[in-house]
């Protein structure tokens, strides 16, 4: 009788595992972060540019421009990243 139940608690530890792992895989990318659209953003684009450039000649991140605004900062660095390949 006891291995009868000790089956039947594995068992029931194993498909609440799964249960657990299939609905954390499935919900995963509705609770990834996603930030602001900014491809139509002219310093968006700048960043973009300037990244592919660095990346292209090996070089780093130190030409950082500075915004007044801290949207326009964002954005740059946002497209900095994407075209640098981060």
């Amino acid at each position: 009788m006891k291995i009868n139940l000790r089956h039947w608690v594995l068992a029931a530890v194993a498909g609440i595992g799964l249960t657990a792992g299939a609905v954390q895989a499935v919900a995963a990318p509705y609770f990834q972060e996603q930030g602001p659209d900014y491809s139509k953003n002219k310093r968006y684009q700048q960043g973009q540019r300037e990244g592919q450039s660095d990346h292209a000649h090996k070089l780093d991140h130190s030409k950082k421009r500075h915004f007044k605004k801290d949207e326009d900062q964002r954005a740059y660095e946002a497209g900095y990243q994407k075209g640098f390949g981060n």
